[in-house]
Formats: C-alpha cells, sequence, structure tokens
C-alpha cells in the first residue's frame, strides 16, 4: 500500500487528526514558506506525536550498506526500512529544509527531534553525507524532463529516499501543480520514490494507480484558503489508502 505524507502541518491537533486517519508521515516546513513552522508550534507538534509513540519516541532505521549502490537495490532496501519504521513509530516526522547551511540543518533536526530530511533545494551530494540524520531528496521535474533526466538526479547511496515534485519556475514545492505522470511512471519501474504535486482527494486514485509510487506527498490538495483542513486531510487519505496494487 502506498505510504502517505501530509506535509506543512503547523498545530498539533490537525496533526494528530491526519495520524488519526493514517498518515505515514507529517512535514514540517522549515524553508521559507508560507507554511514555515515556528519554533514553539514544532516543539508542541514533535511532543505531540512522539507521546502517542508507545515503542519509544525516536524512530530507528536499518538502511542498506554503502557498498550497495544500484538504484534499485539501495532506495529499495531503504523503501523497506523507512516503511518498517513508519508500522512501528507512525507517522514519522519528516523536517522540510532547503538551501540552508548544513549544520543548521543538523542542529535543528536534532533539536526537534525529527524522524527524517528533506531536502527541497538545491544541495548536493557532499552536503547530503553530511546530514545526520536519512534523507528524503527532491527532484524538481521540469517540462521535457524524462525519466534519464531523473534517474541521473536520483544518486544512489547519497540520499534514502527520492521526492519528484513539480519544478516550475523556482519553485521549492507545495505549488499545488502536478507534472507529467507519465514520467514518473517510468521512474517507478526502476526506482521506488515519494510522489508530489497537484494531489488531491479527487485525482489520488487514479495517480497510485497510473504511477506506482512508494509514497505520496500532499500539501495544497489537502488545504482550504491557505489552511490545513482536516475533513480534506482524512478524505484523501482514505481515497489513497482505498488502492492496492500489485508489486
Amino acid at each position: 500500500m502506498t505510504l502517505i505524507k501530509i506535509c506543512g502541518l503547523r498545530d498539533p491537533a490537525t496533526a494528530l487528526a491526519a495520524a488519526e486517519a493514517g498518515a505515514d508521515f507529517v512535514g514540517l516546513v522549515f524553508a521559507e514558506s508560507k507554511r514555515k513552522i515556528t519554533p514553539q508550534q514544532c516543539y508542541d507538534v514533535v511532543e505531540a506525536l512522539k507521546a502517542k509513540r508507545t515503542q519509544g519516541r525516536d524512530a530507528e532505521f536499518d538502511g542498506p550498506a554503502r557498498g550497495d549502490v544500484s538504484a534499485r537495490s539501495w532506495f529499495g532496501v531503504w523503501a523497506d526500512a523507512i516503511e518498517q519504521s513508519a508500522a512501528r513509530w507512525r507517522p514519522l516526522i519528516v523536517g522540510v529544509f532547503a538551501d540552508m547551511p548544513a549544520d543548521e540543518v543538523n542542529d535543528i533536526a536534532q533539536a526537534a527531534g525529527l524522524d527524517l530530511i528533506q531536502l527541497s533545494g538545491a544541495e548536493n551530494d557532499a552536503y547530503l553525507a553530511r546530514m545526520h540524520l536519512p534523507v528524503i531528496r527532491t527532484v524538481h521535474v521540469r517540462e521535457q524532463m524524462t525519466s534519464f533526466d531523473i534517474a541521473d538526479a536520483a544518486v544512489p547511496g547519497a540520499s534514502a529516499a527520492i521526492h519528484l515534485d513539480t519544478g516550475a519556475g523556482n519553485a521549492r514545492g507545495g505549488t499545488g501543480e502536478a507534472f507529467d505522470w507519465a514520467v514518473a511512471s517510468e521512474v517507478a519501474e526502476r526506482t521506488p520514490f515519494m510522489l508530489a504535486g497537484g494531489l488531491t482527494q479527487e485525482n489520488v486514485a487514479a495517480a497510485i494507480e497510473q504511477v506506482h509510487p512508494w509514497a505520496i506527498d500532499v500539501s495544497t490538495g489537502v488545504e482550504t484558503n491557505g489552511i490545513k483542513d482536516i475533513d480534506k486531510i482524512r478524505a484523501l487519505i482514505r481515497a489513497a489508502k482505498g488502492v492496492r496494487l500489485e508489486r
């Protein structure tokens, strides 16, 4: 079953509602954005979520060995490891960063008690190697990009997972716009990844059935007038969880 990330949460009530509805990840945005979380909001959300964990407060991951560097095996093993951790500590808490100093990202991640880091800027492989937590790396899919272009950006051994999002203009995600799902479907034949961009309760089932992503990521699609809508979160998760794929 495709995993689900609800991103851009900023209050405990909505985060807990997303968790209770079945979200596997919640995303807290530390990058410059209208959804950027404050330190106090972050503390309140993380404390509320971790208080519900029954097997310890911090997630653990048993990822692949560095020597295993084929894309299918590397990202496949990491996908399994993250999925197993999500089953134990759901929802995993993901911090979203873009173009911030590496030491600052690590400091925030440790202080906040994050489980995973998502990098949505122009961070290179050397930067990723400095991260203390497993990294979800965003590839911004622009017009005329092919699945081979995406494969070139999805470097095995650098990040734990790949996140594909719309790359229009200078977008860093959260635009509510979709990219070509046909390209994403080709990527899914070789590499598990998280799909983002333009997903709503109306189209999420079709997206999952066409693309077969390992996970999906939704922010704008569960908002009303720019505010997270708990009813929309529940409806989207029901629609997404209702799709069962043969793998």
